[in-house]
């Protein structure tokens, strides 16, 4: 019996983790569990919603709310993982990103069990990969990422060490179907 999730999906957003891991679930017969859908329950186990994030942003800016809400995203990938064994489990963007050390470990401990913990990225350019996923998150999420005060979450979240830290396998899509990168994917897994 498996008790860790078979993947884990990281990435910045809009890199194609959800997309991939409702395509890998569908050829594997595995569930496929996103942390956005389901990352709220858990943030409340530790006194956070959206809603609390909300309002944190418009009080302190969306950098500081990030930051003191890391330990409500750490706390849910702890759970998740444990909650979710044999399933294929995408991380949203700032589940894989961490300013505090401390919770950053908890997390690759969290992680340490997963055979496939997979970063999904467009491109092995960073300002590359930046482009493509500013074009698709303003085209599908209605946001480039670049906070108020000018700081952008895309180039952080691409160029952060800590996903190479964590993933044990790096797959870039760029100028590939979901279909194609899920096969292949499927065959670096076997």
């Amino acid at each position: 019996m498996q008790t860790a999730p078979w993947m884990i999906l990281i990435g910045p957003a809009a890199a194609g983790k959800s997309t991939l891991g409702s395509g890998l679930a569908s050829a594997t017969g595995r569930r496929f569990v996103d942390v956005d859908a389901l990352g709220e329950s858990y943030y409340a186990e530790v006194g956070w919603s959206m809603d609390r994030l909300r309002d944190r942003i418009q009080a302190v800016g969306r950098v500081a709310a990030e930051c003191e809400w890391e330990p409500a995203r750490a706390h849910a990938v702890g759970r998740i993982v444990a909650d979710f064994p044999g399933a294929i489990i995408s991380l949203g963007a700032g589940h894989s990103h961490y300013t505090q050390s401390e919770l950053f470990r908890r997390v690759q401990a969290a992680l340490r069990p997963v055979d496939h913990v997979v970063l999904v990225l467009p491109s092995a350019d960073h300002e590359r990969s930046v482009e493509i996923l500013r074009r698709r998150s303003i085209a599908t999420k209605g946001t480039d990422w670049i906070s108020r005060d000018g700081h952008d979450f895309l180039c952080e979240w691409v160029r952060d060490s800590g996903n190479s830290v964590l993933a044990t396998t790096i797959l870039y899509t760029e100028g590939e179907e979901p279909e194609q990168s899920i096969s292949r994917l499927l065959t670096m897994c076997e």
